[in-house]
């Protein structure tokens, strides 16, 4: 990581019980960052997001296992997005000590108001968790929900992924709330943090940076 980087990081989370360098605990753990376009970045470098930056600033090696489109439960191959997290698991490096999995919002559109489709992600979602722990038995598991979106399908979906991962112990980053430091339902937010004004998903460089802290502290968290 460049000093400049590095530099701008501590800045944001000063104050924070941060070890850094040889003494940084998190230095030479490998994270497995599973999810959507909110792990691969959508048209931007998935280098300028905060997992990734995060990562390097802990000395973490640091492997990205998002696809654009990809759900938990939903197989969109033939959309060009591919499987469904339930079938890309199975590619993660097996000797992780960190699985974040960052996925939700392309299921909360298919999910919509049907039922059976929400019981089937519920599923998923418990599924995917028994079957990262096989794939990683050593790693610590955390899910990061989607943002806060203006849209009545993504509160079944967010409450899902909470009460699964709570009956696995799995701890969640819920950003689908109005105190999120990501304020997607602001436009004036949108045009300065995200890739695009209609934009409701995909952060931006400045949209990444805004949000390191409270990663940086969810991870840490996570980690203890």
């Amino acid at each position: 990581m460049s000093v400049v980087l590095a530099a701008g990081l501590h800045a944001q989370i000063a104050g924070e019980d941060l070890a850094t360098g040889i003494d940084d605990p998190l230095e030479g753990k490998v994270v497995n960052v599973l999810g959507d376009s909110y792990v691969r970045n959508h048209r931007r470098p998935f280098e300028e997001t905060w997992h990734y930056r995060v990562a390097m600033f802990h000395g973490m090696k640091y492997n990205n296992y998002g696809r654009n489109g990809s759900c938990v439960a939903f197989d969109r191959t033939k959309e060009g997005f591919g499987p469904s997290l339930l079938i890309r698991y199975q590619e993660m490096d097996a000797e992780a000590d960190l699985v974040l999995i960052i996925a939700g919002h392309n299921d909360a559109y298919k999910v919509g108001t049907s039922k059976d489709s929400l019981a089937l992600f519920t599923h998923s979602v418990d599924l995917l968790l028994s079957k990262v722990k096989e794939q990683c038995p050593k790693a610590r598991i955390a899910w990061v929900t989607p943002w806060w979106v203006d849209d009545d399908c993504f509160v079944p979906v967010v409450r899902a992924i909470k009460k699964v991962c709570k009956r696995h112990k799995v701890p969640v980053l819920d950003n689908y709330r109005k105190r999120s430091v990501i304020k997607v339902r602001d436009a004036d937010f949108r045009k300065r943090y995200f890739q695009g004004e209609n934009d409701k998903a995909h952060l931006n460089k400045a949209g990444h940076e805004l949000f390191l802290t409270t990663g940086d502290r969810f991870i840490q968290k996570v980690m203890k």
